[in-house]
């Protein structure tokens, strides 16, 4: 009926009707906003739910029964017109943002199973419009969060992923703006998130009549989920909110919302340590007394975490062997683990360890006892990926042997902290040791598996903090947010690069959970050579780690490092908490300007970071955002300068509506500076 701007508590709706024919070709159910509808009669648009019978019936109409309502959240129960097939709809307000949470329960209390064909989350309704432009990102391996810009049109625009897991294609959110306003914070602006992490998607639809509806949940593809007589099938969440602030305004919404309702602990998220992973150090060279000496060069620049990468564990000298085996490799660690973590915890550091505990090696003594653990057809290939399969973690032995491994391994170590990988996608997505109606089940009774060992770990480990990674950005959600503390972005560490991939992220993600490296220039992306302050400064935009091969810096290199680690320290929680405005966006390939405001307004961070001088033209003036019109702030460079007639301190006002002068001249340019509020 409505989903806009925040209207007065007084008023009230006439009750809504139906939609009128437009043609015999589409009826008024085709033509009608509907809240969740099943697919039946003369519907044509995306339906939410799609039920086969076991008498061959697919036809699904579902009416209202009753509603209840509760603090903040709101459940409507419906049934179909003839069979015990009811549907719950659940909704839950976050009244500090306006961001709608939203569920369907699916209950079969016929007297026998039912098929799943498709099973939404829910279906948002946009007022009715003819200028809409949609936002999503899209991208692979390595170039992830590519920000994407396009016309609603008529028909219909599908955002997915078939790969068993969120996917790096595409990710499961979207912004619909009104398509007025070019300014980042100006214009009507709708966004949802779907929080799931296995295949999904989410359809874009203008109907007949001009209106835009947006449906989301489990993908269809290969979908049927065997509901059996007494189940019920709970959807993932779909969140979706509303800014007049435009599209800056809806992300900062998101971000505030994942840090405060979302994020394990929120809403008292811990802020990100800065921590250095040793993987471009050593790869699979992994020596204990190699781990110990680059822990005494991290802790000497103030790095707060140490994480050693793969290669700690079975006969794991490179990728072809020992996954599936996580006893510790003993010719690298004589005496174990404890040695080097008390080596970490001794330099001041917490203790970290890299995991992929759903992948197996078919060289690994794991594959060799139980090869029918792992997703597969009878007969058919076991296609692998980077020399490893996938463990079918819907299998409950596999849940079971997973669960206990990674327990023991924090039980008997001091770990503060475990990066879950995940370097492949599914293929062969077979489950041959239930039943053929069951198999496809695999789909989602994988996922909710993988939740519930990640639920365990914490319980059982409540101190243990814990990333999602998957070859890079290939598994961030809001499901997996819940359950992680911090996201992998992406394998690509080039800091210009980063600068793109970074700003589309931010979209839809917060900084807080958002991990930035700095590794060694060039990189293998581009071959590109970047200054280490530049490298540092793109990475400080988010929650900041060091990857670089410390064996091969030079004096100049740690002095640098701790001089920015320190200013980091200072300004990250504004950073990773706060309210983030994209002043320049660096898609245009020459200019990216970042302001982060802190929630108390005290502070304010500038990033800005220029491509190429061309032609003898200044860097564009920069106009901060946020700022409190008749408060007055300082100006401190944290690395590059300010023109000569920048005053010292000024006014809110003075910084937002003239503005600062960045002297930023040459190629791979980078100044950051910090607003103190006094």
């Amino acid at each position: 009926m409505y989903w806009g701007h925040r209207l007065p508590a007084s008023q009230e709706f006439a009750a809504p009707k139906q939609g009128k024919e437009v043609a015999s070709f589409d009826g008024p159910v085709t033509v009608t906003p509907h809240e969740y509808i099943g697919w039946g009669g003369v519907l044509y648009v995306e339906p939410d739910l799609k039920v086969t019978f076991p008498d061959g019936n697919r036809d699904l109409v579902l009416q209202y029964v009753s509603s209840e309502a509760k603090a903040n959240e709101i459940s409507v129960r419906m049934k179909d017109i003839e069979r015990a097939v009811f549907v719950t709809l659940v909704y839950r307000m976050d009244a500090a943002t306006g961001v709608l949470a939203r569920e369907a329960v699916v209950e079969n209390e016929t007297k026998g199973p039912i098929r799943l064909e498709q099973v939404q989350a829910a279906t948002w309704n946009l007022p009715r419009g003819d200028h809409y432009r949609l936002h999503y990102v899209t991208g692979r391996w390595a170039g992830e969060d590519s920000l994407k810009v396009q016309p609603v049109q008529g028909g219909k625009t599908v955002l997915e992923s078939r790969r068993g897991t969120t996917g790096a294609q595409n990710n499961p959110w979207f912004m619909i703006d009104d398509g007025t306003s070019e300014d980042q914070d100006a214009g009507e602006v709708w966004f949802g998130a779907l929080g799931w992490s296995g295949s999904w998607q989410i359809a874009i639809e203008q109907n007949v009549v001009k209106d835009v509806r947006v449906t989301g949940g489990s993908n269809a593809f290969d979908f049927g989920y065997q509901l059996k007589a007494g189940e019920t099938f709970e959807t993932p969440w779909f969140y979706g909110g509303y800014s007049h602030a435009g599209v800056g305004g809806a992300s900062r919404l998101l971000h505030r919302f994942e840090v405060d309702n979302i994020l394990p602990n929120h809403p008292h998220e811990k802020i990100r340590p800065v921590l250095y992973n040793s993987w471009e150090a050593t790869t699979f060279a992994v020596t204990a007394e190699g781990q110990m000496a680059l822990a005494e060069k991290a802790a000497k620049m103030g790095v707060e975490r140490f994480v050693i990468d793969d290669g700690w564990f079975g006969q794991r000298k490179d990728d072809h062997a020992g996954l599936g085996d996580w006893y510790v490799n003993k010719e690298k660690f004589p005496q174990g683990l404890k040695p080097l973590i008390d080596k970490v915890h001794g330099l001041g550091m917490d203790f970290g360890i890299w995991v992929e505990p759903e992948m197996v090696n078919p060289d690994s003594d794991l594959y060799r006892k139980h090869p029918d653990w792992v997703l597969n057809f009878t007969g058919r290939p076991r296609t692998e990926g980077r020399n490893q399969l996938v463990l079918n973690l819907a299998r409950k032995d596999v849940h079971d042997y997973t669960l206990e491994w990674l327990d023991k391994l924090l039980t008997e170590n001091r770990i503060a902290f475990l990066k879950w990988d995940y370097n492949r996608n599914w293929a062969e997505p077979g489950w041959p040791a239930v039943s053929p109606e069951e198999q496809k089940n695999v789909y989602v009774d994988f996922i909710r598996n993988y939740y519930d060992i990640l639920e365990q770990l914490r319980k059982r480990h409540p101190g243990v903090e814990i990333e999602s990674c998957s070859g890079g950005g290939g598994r961030v959600d809001l499901g997996v947010m819940k359950l992680t503390d911090e996201v992998w972005t992406s394998d690509n560490t080039d800091a210009y690069d980063r600068l793109t991939i970074q700003n589309g992220f931010t979209y839809a993600y917060t900084p807080a959970a958002m991990m930035a490296w700095v590794t060694d220039s060039p990189t293998w992306v581009n071959n590109r050579t970047l200054s280490l302050e530049y490298r540092f400064l793109s990475s400080m935009q988010g929650s900041l780690g060091v990857g670089a091969n410390l064996n091969h810096w030079k004096d100049e290199d740690f002095a640098t490092a701790s001089k920015m680690i320190a200013a980091y320290k200072e300004i990250r929680e504004t950073v990773q908490r706060g309210e983030l405005y994209r002043l320049m966006e660096p898609e245009t390939g020459e200019q990216s300007v970042t302001e982060s405001v802190a929630r108390d307004g005290k502070q304010a961070v500038l990033f800005a970071f220029l491509h190429s001088s061309t032609k003898n033209y200044p860097f564009p003036r920069v106009k901060l955002r946020g700022l409190e019109e008749d408060a007055v702030y300082s100006l401190k460079p944290i690395a590059g300068k300010a023109s000569e007639e920048t005053p010292v301190k000024a006014t809110g006002g003075y910084w937002m509506h003239h503005g600062v002068d960045v002297m930023l001249k040459g190629d791979f340019q980078a100044a950051a500076f910090v607003l103190t509020r006094e």
